[in-house]
């Protein structure tokens, strides 16, 4: 029995946190606080994306953030001729190579939909464009996610 627990806490399970063993995908929800993010994901076919190799940088927006979005938004997002709106805006909060807390500087970051993000340092505390990290370096075995305040949505194209 001691055995099972010292394992498990090793794992962080009994923090509610995950393995470094699982992937972003299966960590993010061993969490149970990005509910509303991993529908979202599997709703833009955007599930397996974090189930590769890698790594990434996720910097995953938790439940509370989504809440703040107006009401309706997350629920019209969800609905299958939204699915490359939700794909775009989803693949904004993700960066190829693994980056953890203590590596993250002052920069701009190309995330896999192409955009950058504007990530800043400033007195130990990392934003990211408008959103707070608030909770750093969650460990997964094909990278890394950074909870975040606030749901990310990437610059508006001009139309040509």
């Amino acid at each position: 029995m001691k055995r099972i627990l010292t394992s498990l806490a090793a794992c962080g399970l009994l923090l509610g946190t995950a393995c470094a063993a699982d992937d972003i995908i299966e960590t993010a929800k061993s969490t149970g606080t990005f509910k509303t993010l991993t529908a979202a994901l599997d709703a833009a076919d955007k599930t397996e994306m974090l189930k590769e190799k890698g790594p990434y940088t996720v910097f995953a927006p938790s439940d509370e953030a989504f809440d703040k979005l107006p009401k309706g938004t997350v629920e019209d997002l969800l609905k299958p001729e939204n699915k490359k709106k939700l794909g775009k805006i989803l693949a904004y909060h993700v960066v190829e190579g693994k980056v953890m807390a203590a590596d993250v500087k002052t920069m701009m970051a190309k995330t896999v939909n192409g955009a950058e993000l504007d990530i800043k340092v400033t007195d130990g505390a990392v934003t990211v464009n408008d959103a707070k990290v608030v909770k750093a370096d969650v460990v997964a075995s094909n990278g890394v996610i950074h909870v975040i305040d606030t749901v990310l949505m990437p610059p508006m194209k001009k139309k040509e």
